[in-house]
């Protein structure tokens, strides 16, 4: 029986938990229509909330309320269950909405600008960090250290491209690493070089820690601004949770303080950043399951990222012959790591995008599992599969973690690295779905935006925001409307294990609900880029409204 098919049948249930009928609600709201993503209701016309959970579900709710009970209606507009971001980053986020975001810029000389007027406000000396640099945008061409160094001499710069796979820094930053011709390349990073071997300013991969190891790391308060502005951010856009995909004991801690302070609008799923002190003590305490903060998995990374061409390939890249990539674990690193988490109750969830990365995880996932099991690991990104590998999905029983916006951002240029054979490997959603496997969609925020509207409409047109192109991108990989929200709600719980608490409106769960201004579900595709979040409720408690 598929993976799916499992899920499905294990959500089915009354609507109405008995002898709940004369129990007056909190909140009740009255909708043109809502999608349950429960498929023994799929859709109702209201919906009742008492104490944080979903107290029913249907067209006359009359029986549910009381003289305190709160009154929603909203007759033009419709509800979902609140959006499950399955792969991203908080604290990054945060960063940037503190500081640059180049995703839209088009030349170098635009980004040097900017940085070069924010050094003039800057004390000497001081870091000034950007992200979201993106060469493709101005063909193709990386940037170089000593463009940047010309306009800012005096300040250590350090850019991350949008991928998160690359930096961009000046001679300064290269100074203060101590980086010069004769450093080596570290394992599973790069440090680009011109014809007579010194840095470009340009480090891939692994190569990035040797300047980001000298910024000085932020302190509690930042931390926690950060973390709680992006949470804000997230509840603006329908988010209810967050898979936060690689955190550190820091972040932990802030977000613990968070939910103490009652300043956490949203719930989290944290993944520990590799291997490390923070892995060894959760292995010796185990899993931390909370409504507001869960950590039982461990992020792992295989390789790079395609777009700057650190992908682990099984044969060079089109426009880069000679190099497949790097890769960052070796097969048995993970096996290893996977043997100690199925011993201590944890997920493992490994970073993949080359066909080659992805092989050597699914071997290491295999030799642990050994077939059909609940074990939930997942590949992150899944980006591009060896046609002989798809199977072994379903096989092992292993979560494709993924991103709908990836494959329309990377469109542009993806044939031209990989070729016409290989990129019909790349973000397969419909190859995945034919076998059962799990869907569970995410952004990556902040490498593509957080706005998970954005991540529906990808999935089901393979188009830019202009339409483009006609039909969209091998459009034969669309996934259905109903598809790609089960695979922002309910799939993204199953990915986490919390598909018996949330990712449904179904009674009994949590009260962790949208309320959009268009029907997504039925409006042509553009207008579904117009739509709004009109509420955003979380455990019963709305933690964004444009309502009056």
């Amino acid at each position: 029986m598929p993976l799916i098919l499992i899920l499905s049948a294990a959500l089915s249930g009354p609507v109405q938990p008995p002898g709940q009928a004369g129990q007056p609600a909190d909140l009740i709201v009255r909708a043109a229509r809502i999608y349950t993503v429960d498929p023994a209701r799929p859709t109702a016309r209201m919906l009742a909330v008492r104490d944080g959970k979903i107290l029913a579900v249907g067209d006359d709710l009359a029986a549910y309320a009381g003289p305190r009970t709160r009154r929603i209606e909203v007759p033009d507009a419709i509800v979902v269950p609140g959006f499950i971001d399955s792969h991203a980053h908080m604290e990054a986020l945060g960063e940037l909405l503190e500081t640059f975001d180049f995703r839209h810029a088009r030349t170098p000389e635009e980004i040097i600008e900017a940085i070069r007027k924010e050094a003039a406000r800057r004390p000497r000396g001081e870091w000034i960090q950007g992200r979201n640099w993106d060469q493709t945008n101005w063909g193709g061409r990386f940037p170089d250290a000593a463009e940047l160094s010309r306009a800012v001499p005096d300040h250590p710069v350090y850019l991350t491209r949008v991928d998160g796979h690359a930096a961009w820094v000046n001679r300064k930053a290269l100074e203060l690493a101590g980086i010069t011709a004769a450093t080596p390349d570290p394992p599973g990073g790069k440090i680009l070089r011109d014809a007579s071997g010194q840095p470009t300013g340009i480090l891939i991969d692994r190569a990035q820690n040797l300047v980001a190891a000298k910024i000085p790391p932020p302190g509690p308060e930042v931390l926690r601004r950060r973390l709680a502005r992006a949470a804000r951010e997230c509840a603006r856009l329908g988010l209810t949770t967050v898979h936060d995909a690689g955190v550190s004991a820091d972040v932990l801690a802030a977000y613990r303080d968070l939910i103490a302070r009652d300043e956490l609008p949203i719930r989290i799923y944290a993944m520990i950043g590799g291997e490390g002190k923070l892995w060894r003590e959760y292995l010796e305490r185990g899993p931390e399951i909370g409504e507001r903060l869960t950590v039982r998995s461990i992020k792992l990374m295989a390789d790079g990222a395609m777009g700057s061409r650190g992908a682990a390939f099984f044969e060079p890249y089109n426009d880069d012959p000679g190099n497949t990539g790097l890769l960052m674990l070796r097969r048995e690193d993970i096996e290893r790591v996977a043997r100690q988490a199925v011993e201590r109750g944890f997920q493992v969830n490994t970073h993949a995008i080359g066909d080659r990365a992805n092989r050597i995880v699914l071997e290491a996932y295999a030799a642990v599992l050994g077939g059909r099991n609940d074990r939930r690991f997942r590949i992150e990104h899944a980006q591009v599969v060896a046609p002989e590998d798809f199977e072994k999905f379903g096989r092992y029983s292993i979560i494709a973690s993924m991103q709908p916006t990836h494959a329309t951002s990377d469109m542009r240029w993806a044939e031209a690295r990989i070729g016409p054979e290989r990129v019909k490997g790349a973000y397969a959603w419909r190859r995945f779905l034919a076998l059962g496997v799990p869907i569970a969609s995410g952004s990556d925020f902040p490498v593509e935006d957080p706005n998970p509207l954005w991540g529906f409409y990808a999935a089901i047109t393979r188009q830019d925001h202009h339409g483009q192109p006609p039909g969209g991108w091998f459009p034969e990989q669309r996934m259905t409307r109903q598809e790609a929200l089960e695979s922002w709600t309910i799939r993204g719980a199953y990915a986490a294990f919390e598909e018996k608490v949330k990712g449904s409106l179904t009674p009994g769960k949590m009260a962790d609900f949208v309320i959009l201004s268009r029907d997504i579900m039925s409006v042509p595709p553009a207008e579904i880029l117009k739509t709004r979040v009109l509420m955003t409720v979380v455990a019963g408690r709305i933690v964004h409204s444009e309502l009056p």
